[in-house]
């Protein structure tokens, strides 16, 4: 694992095609965050693109607030990633298999903060995360895969 990175991976039985569909569609974002933090879309598109704005309903430690996130790297079916008023990044790459599944992974990256990294570990923001992504990835897995058998 790159330093000040957090990632994780899972294999999902779905073309990238599909899978990506789900992630770039932040309506969807709700179901598939096992941070649970993420209440609800409040706007933007319903297919991200690079450079697309989008709101989220948020609760953290009881405390409901909204985020304004804006994509910031993307390639259609491969890699998308945003970020907030914060330097750091969700990042979700996609890489099609051979056997026609595809390998997710999801990155927390806060590689790009400069200084505030040092205070993003004290706070715990690396182990956090990594449980969130645990969470998250085995239902982004069974979103789609359930999606592919109606």
């Amino acid at each position: 694992m790159a330093k000040h990175r957090v990632s994780r991976s899972i294999v999902v039985n779905a073309p990238a095609e599909e899978v990506f569909a789900v992630i770039a569609d932040p309506r969807r974002h709700p179901d598939l965050d096992g941070s649970a933090t993420v209440r609800g879309h409040l706007h933007g598109p319903t297919r991200l693109t690079a450079g697309s704005e989008f709101g989220m309903d948020m609760k953290m430690f009881g405390v409901p607030y909204r985020m304004t996130n804006r994509v910031v790297e993307y390639e259609k079916d491969r890699r998308i990633a945003w970020r907030h008023i914060g330097a750091h990044r969700w990042r979700w790459e996609l890489e099609p298999l051979d056997d026609g599944t595809t390998r997710v992974t999801e990155t927390f990256d806060y590689s790009t903060t400069g200084p505030l990294a040092v205070l993003y570990r004290l706070a715990g923001h690396p182990a956090r995360n990594a449980r969130a992504i645990e969470a998250t990835l085995p239902r982004l897995k069974a979103l789609v895969e359930s999606a592919q058998e109606r």
